[in-house]
């Protein structure tokens, strides 16, 4: 078992008892299965928020170990971190930027994002200004309509590429807004819509840049989107983008979240639980206190429904969730201070999955990992042999 540094909190060298696990001998499966799926399209490992909850420099370390192609990331402040880390391979910042910024980009060897005519001219300058060439990928709106230069006028955004002297336009790409569903219409016009874009690369017989589409869904539902390189998000991470899409590739869960129970109280009938007094047994019942709440991710809206596993046996949350602890109703059965507690996880044959807190929680998937505050450690952990 590994501990990082940061932003974990210790005192005396113990760690917090609500923490987060990180299997990396499953996130090497992942990247395997993915890798093997889309070849020879080459793949980049999605880091943002976090690593999705896991852990950004450390999963970024793993994955670059595996030989990983390329990182994304969302925001210019994770590819400074990955880069002060000692991050050294390709990492393209996904998101929209600001002008001043672009000297920054520069300064860590980050590629950059072209979603304008304009932007692509703040590059230029500041890249000349620096005697520097910036790393770019153009981004095409296919229709999303967030950013990225709309596909129908993409044209002038190509040409104007072309006559940067301090731009080397390394890659183009576009994001599918529809491709989690069951309905593959949207999907595929995108699709098309993104080749006929790329088309004016081989109308003046061009060398056309890195071409990438494909997200989580469309690695499982489009193989003729894969081009020149996919971007593996959640699936990396073992967790499927929605139920609606195929399972083509066999992935597990990464991430465990766990807790321990820290006291233990026989409730009498009529005497209520927590915040609102929300909720009371008529018979008496053994309740324990779990450390852990919506202050750490653990959504107050999932009250009077979320669950959790104990002793291999799922319990029920009672009460309101608070900031910092739950309740949790065993009944007549056992526990001591200090057992542990799964809130994300397996025991034998009894899970709860992400999918479930996603469901309690009326979201996806991807808020429950990302909403997974800093002040939970995470661990990095290895299968047993």
């Amino acid at each position: 078992m590994q501990l990082i540094n940061q932003p974990t909190i210790t005192t005396n060298g113990v760690v917090r008892p609500t923490l987060v696990e990180v299997n990396l001998d499953r996130l090497t499966e992942n990247y395997r299965a993915i890798q093997q799926k889309v070849a020879p399209a080459r793949v980049m490992a999605i880091l943002k928020a976090n690593a999705y909850g896991h852990g950004l420099v450390e999963v970024a370390r793993h994955i670059c170990a595996l030989g990983v192609d390329y990182l994304g990331v969302a925001v210019l402040e994770e590819g400074i971190l990955l880069r002060e880390q000692g991050i050294t391979a390709p990492v393209l910042v996904l998101g929209g930027i600001l002008g001043n910024q672009i000297p920054l980009f520069l300064k860590y060897d980050l590629t950059l994002t072209a979603s304008s005519v304009e932007k692509l001219e703040h590059i230029e300058e500041a890249a000349r200004q620096m005697g520097v060439t910036a790393r770019v990928h153009l981004k095409i709106d296919t229709g999303m309509e967030r950013i990225g230069v709309h596909y129908y006028s993409a044209e002038t955004l190509l040409e104007a590429s072309l006559r940067q002297k301090h731009i080397q336009v390394e890659g183009i790409f576009s994001h599918f807004a529809n491709a989690d569903t069951d309905d593959p219409s949207y999907t595929r016009l995108q699709l098309e819509r993104f080749m006929e874009v790329l088309s004016f690369y081989e109308r003046r017989s061009l060398p056309t840049p890195l071409r990438h589409i494909a997200n989580s869904a469309a690695i499982l539902q489009y193989p003729e989107s894969y081009l020149d390189m996919v971007r593996a998000g959640i699936l990396l991470y073992g967790v499927y983008p929605s139920p609606e899409v195929a399972r083509s590739i066999q992935v597990r869960p990464a991430l465990s979240w766990k807790s321990h129970v820290v006291f233990f109280k026989v409730v009498k009938p009529g005497h209520p639980v927590g915040y609102g007094s929300t909720w009371q047994s008529d018979h008496m019942v053994r309740v324990v206190t779990v450390p852990v709440g919506y202050g750490d991710g653990y959504f107050r809206c999932m009250s009077g429904k979320a669950e959790v596993i104990l002793h291999g046996k799922r319990y029920p949350v009672v009460g309101r969730i608070a900031m910092d602890q739950i309740m949790v109703n065993i009944e007549w059965d056992s526990a001591y201070n200090n057992d542990e507690v799964i809130l994300i996880g397996e025991d034998g044959d009894v899970s709860i999955t992400c999918e479930d807190l996603a469901c309690w929680a009326d979201t996806i998937p991807y808020e429950i990992l990302t909403n997974i505050n800093t002040r939970v450690p995470r661990v990095y952990v290895h299968d047993p042999k």
